[in-house]
């Protein structure tokens, strides 16, 4: 059956969502578009970035043929779908890639609603182009009526291929910061000290941060993005149109390799009514950030007859994606203006704003006197940093989304107290460049071994100047907000520098699971685990001896 696919050349989306279809045909290749008036060479499927919107219904069994026209492996993994492990699409993890000129069928029976999305889970495809939206109407229908419904898919493309990037990264890690502090920089503060205590603080964080071997200006890794939505520039103007009063839902999705967005649309409040795919008690807010590969819901209901700014800032503030609301083609809002860049503080750290009786010289980005951090626990006011930490450079009064404020909307599951509780530490080494956890990469600590039916804690310790989103395949995580019985169901959870979060989860689904930090340089470095849920507690298979049942099979 054909597949439901944005034309390629389309410039305003039709906001009527096609029948449903039950079978699907993606074919990868290489293909030049254009973005913001250049030619740039990807990675596509059906030969678009983003990809084509798969539509399905809840309840109903799909199949997906993929076939591979690249030179090199491939892959397909469905994020954040509930699936046999075996259709997770993870090379080496749950079967064996998908090779040059083969097909390979997925098939699996959609046990839940709401927005997701595909992408390729080989090399560094994703950032070059293999990611789109997966939407999912619920059996029963959707909980609030709209007029309009859009996806807003944010990524990330870099000119350079994602292996030359890590090239530059294993070389000099801080090959991609152009704000370094600099002499000039020193002498400008000591400058714009009035006393002699000023002064002192000055020379004594350049000496932290020195002895640290860190840069408070390095909040990403890798700079020279441009921002996209829906495969679109910030100046190819992606438009969704709207009569004025009507109700808008956006489906918000974050496709990027290593972006953080804090979006907003100037002039229009948004109602969060969906994160991760789950339903939530609806929130009001100005503002949300968006770790890689999140997702979010929001409805809008655009009053006046004008266009409305869809802007996504970079967290480091380097740039923007950028689409339009309005009521007719062609229009375009407000173009977004940058706010100035922010500095990691002491308190990034989890030191409450100060550094005093830490050993720096074991600060190699993580190597740390761990004793002495200050994660907190649960019962602070600030439950583990749970808040986002949202930006300080908010427009004043602007309401910014926080977990604290997510309470889930469906309360038919239970949530088990945890049988065990396991501390994962967020580590790394920005020198050599290498992320891992615990200490330990992933070809050095590859597996975790659970059992079907138990319920884990799970806490997270970022011991890192980087936010990392973390994500779990086929399961989920209920983070633990502070909003008790209430609170909400992720598939990916942001965990900010220097603090601690909480989640549990329920072992549901036998099967070898990623655990990984979705930054895509984290996770080829060495921030990755399996998660082996076996019903006896032993170790399941590898991926090359595993069974395709129910599908899964390749052929020529």
């Amino acid at each position: 059956m054909k597949l439901l696919a944005w034309a390629a050349t389309a410039a305003v989306f039709a906001a009527t969502l096609p029948a449903f279809a039950g079978t699907y045909d993606l074919v990868i290749d290489r293909t030049n578009v254009a973005i913001d008036g250049q030619t740039r060479r990807v990675f596509s499927i059906n030969g678009e970035i983003a990809g084509p919107v798969l539509r399905w219904k809840e309840g109903e069994e799909v199949t997906v043929n993929v076939t591979n026209r690249l030179r090199e492996d491939t892959s397909i993994h469905w994020h954040g779908i509930l699936l046999p492990f075996y259709m997770d699409g993870v090379p080496m993890v749950s079967f064996g890639g998908i090779k040059p000129g083969e097909t390979f069928t997925y098939r699996f029976k959609v046990r839940q609603a709401g927005t997701y999305w595909y992408h390729s889970h080989s090399g560094g495809q994703e950032q070059e182009g293999m990611y789109a939206p997966i939407v999912i109407e619920p059996a029963k229908g959707e909980r609030e009526k709209v007029a309009r419904d859009y996806v807003v898919m944010l990524s990330d493309h870099h000119p350079m291929s994602a292996g030359a990037i890590l090239r530059k990264l294993k070389q000099e890690p801080g090959y991609f910061n152009d704000r370094k502090r600099t002499l000039p920089g020193l002498m400008r503060d000591l400058s714009a000290a009035k006393t002699t205590e000023e002064k002192q603080a000055v020379i004594a964080s350049r000496l932290m941060w020195g002895e640290m071997r860190m840069d408070p200006t390095d909040l990403a890794d890798v700079t020279g993005y441009t921002f996209l939505v829906n495969g679109r520039g910030p100046t190819d103007n992606w438009t969704g149109l709207f009569r004025p009063g009507e109700k808008v839902r956006l489906r918000f999705i974050n496709g990027s390799a290593m972006t953080l967005f804090d979006a907003r649309i100037p002039g229009l409040r948004m109602r969060v009514v969906q994160a991760d795919g789950q339903d939530v008690k609806p929130v009001e807010v100005d503002e949300f950030r968006i770790g890689v590969g999140e997702t979010y819901d929001v409805i809008v209901e655009p009053k006046d007859d004008r266009a409305y700014t869809i802007e996504a800032q970079s967290i480091d503030r380097r740039g923007f994606a950028r689409g339009t609301l309005a009521p007719r083609a062609g229009m375009t809002g407000p173009a977004p203006v940058l706010r100035p860049p922010s500095l990691l503080t002491e308190a990034d750290m989890g030191h409450g704003g100060s550094m005093a009786g830490m050993d720096h010289s074991k600060m190699d980005h993580s190597k740390m006197d761990h004793s002495k951090m200050n994660h907190g626990a649960m019962a602070s006011d600030e439950l583990s940093g749970l808040v986002h930490v949202p930006p300080v450079d908010a427009p004043p009064g602007s309401k910014v989304l926080s977990y604290t404020d997510l309470k889930r909307a469906n309360r038919a599951y239970r949530l088990n107290p945890p049988d065990r509780t396991i501390d994962i530490r967020l580590t790394g080494n920005m020198e050599k460049f290498f992320w891992s956890f615990d200490d330990r990469k992933y070809s050095e600590a590859p597996v975790m071994n659970f059992t079907e039916g138990e319920t884990v804690r799970l806490v997270f310790r970022n011991e890192t100047m980087m936010n990392h989103p973390i994500h779990l395949h086929g399961l989920w995580m209920d983070v633990e907000n502070g909003a008790g019985d209430e609170r909400p169901r992720k598939h990916v959870v942001i965990v900010p520098p220097g603090r601690t979060v909480s989640v549990t989860v329920h072992m549901t689904e036998e099967g070898r699971w990623p655990f990984h930090c979705h930054l895509l340089y984290h996770m080829m470095t060495g921030m990755f685990r399996e998660f082996v849920v076996s019903a006896r507690g032993t170790p399941l298979p590898a991926a090359s001896s595993t069974p395709a049942k129910g599908g899964g099979h390749a052929h020529h």
